[in-house]
């Protein structure tokens, strides 16, 4: 029977650290989010990032656009951030409108304040091994990863998924640890046959429940990525977790990577925060 990797309670403690930290500043971090139009799972999202804001003393600010908002109207409230000394951190949420080029957007936000890493310029240090901040998600996969106590160093890894706020940045991450990355996705021939091989499989291709239990090596480090709500109004991962109690660990969804994500949002802005009062 696999272990189940606990992500709300490392959350949990690091939350307390930044919650403690955060209380011995006099000017408290700000976050500010800028979200266009009105979808209702960035809006939950963005409600769920506040509530952890708050719980640990960080200020939040929310920027709403409709979704008719045009370009420039997003790029001159983007610009407007970047010029405010009161704000540490901003964060605009996704999926943008249609007729909205996202990259033209990412690329707006200030390098300094960009806290996942979105900006080309950021994701150009992480990917040389320089970064100045580290998106939330690959973040939480590693601290997960090694909280098994497995070495992973010389370890085979395997990403399913090439996102560039999850996959992409995650293979740097592993590359850096000494890991054998393989980037897979779905387009991958005999994507079965790699998902085997792999000491660590880490999922995040937003397809529910697409890596079975035959995908999976006997003992090895599973971490679902992905969320998704089934059927039943369930949140399930891109991992069929009943088929893996084979595998050594294993996060489950909810519960894994999520709480540990938004933790590691958290300790972003306070970092960002840090380097803009030195």
């Amino acid at each position: 029977m696999s272990k189940i990797i606990n992500g709300r309670e490392i959350a949990k403690a690091l939350k307390t650290e930044i919650k403690e930290k955060v209380s011995k500043l006099e000017k408290k971090p700000t976050i500010a989010v800028v979200l266009v139009g009105d979808d209702q799972a960035s809006i939950i999202y963005v409600k769920s990032k506040f509530k952890a804001c708050s719980s640990v003393g960080i200020i939040d600010e929310m920027y709403s656009l409709g979704s008719d908002a045009t370009e420039n109207d997003i790029l001159k409230v983007i610009h407007e951030l970047n010029d405010n000394i009161n704000i540490n951190a901003i964060m605009c949420e996704f999926p943008l409108p249609p007729h909205i080029n996202k990259e033209r957007i990412i690329s707006a936000i200030s390098p300094l304040k960009d806290v996942d890493c979105v900006n080309p310029i950021n994701l150009g240090l992480l990917f040389s091994s320089t970064p100045n901040i580290i998106p939330c998600t690959p973040l939480a996969v590693i601290k997960l990863i090694k909280e098994t106590g497995i070495e992973i160093e010389g370890s085979n890894a395997v990403i399913v998924g090439r996102s560039n706020i999850v996959g992409k940045p995650l293979y740097s991450l592993l590359l850096k640890e000494n890991a054998t990355v393989t980037q897979a996705h779905r387009k991958t021939k005999n994507l079965k046959e790699v998902c085997k091989r792999a000491d660590i499989l880490c999922v995040s291709i937003g397809d529910m429940e697409f890596i079975k239990g035959d995908f999976i090596k006997k003992d090895s480090v599973v971490i679902d990525i992905g969320i998704n709500r089934n059927e039943n109004g369930n949140i399930v991962g891109d991992v069929c977790f009943n088929e893996a109690e084979h595998a050594g660990y294993i996060t489950p969804v909810p519960g894994g990577v999520g709480p540990l994500t938004t933790a590691y949002l958290l300790s972003n802005i306070i970092k960002l925060y840090e380097e803009q009062n030195n």
